[in-house]
């Protein structure tokens, strides 16, 4: 890594409060640009409308203050690359979007509302969508085509191969229509897909280093086609461990018993947090 421009993001959605899964992957973010003395970015990833809540912003904010995190450029103190907020980038969407059109990469698809509204968040361990059968993939196929505002599709090659070496699990591959299949980038309402957005800001925000949770490997092969199709050069990624609760399971923000915030209120401290990561299943070690 070049210690001069590197540039990493914290990326949080506003859908509810930070847990330590969502810490412990953003203190892991924080390290690696400080090792290398650059800049980390913070992104309020506030695109889906029908969950993002003004106040999560704030206790957002705050919450990762009090661990001790430390961005130049985010939303509360400006920046180069601004806004910092996705639901203030919409120009830089559509732009990215219209691009894909005329580069025939994408096609429309009239498949159920469903499919098309998990679209819109990052999918996560055994919750990412099913491979799509191709159902709108030809003109010609009697899709509900009455619609005037499809959805539509990034269109993969069936068989392709997708390599790349993950900065902590190492090499990775994936199959193309197998492991995944055409994805939605753009929805009938003209919000932009997860898998769209965060390539486009990241291109736009200069990140040289995507570091998020292993739960989003699967995610990082689609968004090297889209880089691909943009003619756009990837950044490097660094996916990290899930934190596990007691039953295995992966934190998810309505485990209150791991919300940054009431850890907060019980009285524990950051530091005394950290000191306890070497092990994986913090729920336990943190009680």
């Amino acid at each position: 890594m070049n210690t001069s421009c590197y540039r990493g993001r914290l990326a949080p959605s506003p859908t509810g409060l930070l847990h330590l899964g969502h810490a412990r992957t953003f203190w892991t973010a924080q390290q690696r640009a400080d090792a290398t003395g650059g800049i980390l970015v913070l992104r309020n990833e506030d695109l889906d409308p029908a969950r993002s809540r003004q106040e999560f912003v704030h206790a957002m904010i705050d919450d990762l203050r009090w661990f001790g995190f430390r961005w130049r450029e985010g939303p509360d103190c400006g920046g180069p690359f601004g806004p910092y907020s996705q639901s203030r980038r919409s120009a830089i969407y559509r732009a990215g979007f219209d691009a894909l059109r005329l580069a025939g990469a994408v096609y429309p698809c009239y498949c159920s509302r469903q499919d098309i509204l998990r679209a819109l968040q990052a999918p996560h361990s055994g919750e990412d969508e099913p491979v799509y059968p191709g159902t709108c993939r030809t003109p010609t196929t009697p899709a509900n085509r009455h619609s005037p505002h499809p959805s539509w599709r990034f269109r993969v090659t069936d068989g392709e191969v997708v390599e790349f070496v993950d900065g902590f699990f190492g090499p990775q591959r994936f199959v193309a229509g197998q492991d995944f299949g055409d994805f939605v980038v753009w929805r009938h309402d003209q919000v932009p897909s997860y898998q769209l957005a965060v390539v486009l800001d990241d291109l736009a925000m200069c990140i040289t280093e995507v570091v998020r949770g292993a739960d989003l490997l699967v995610s990082t092969a689609r968004q090297l086609l889209l880089y691909r199709a943009l003619a756009a050069s990837p950044p490097a990624f660094f996916h990290c461990p899930l934190v596990t609760g007691g039953n295995g399971a992966r934190l998810a923000k309505r485990d209150h018993g791991t919300g940054l915030r009431q850890l907060a209120q019980q009285g524990l401290r950051p530091e005394t947090i950290r000191r306890q990561w070497p092990a994986l299943v913090l729920t336990e070690a943190v009680k």
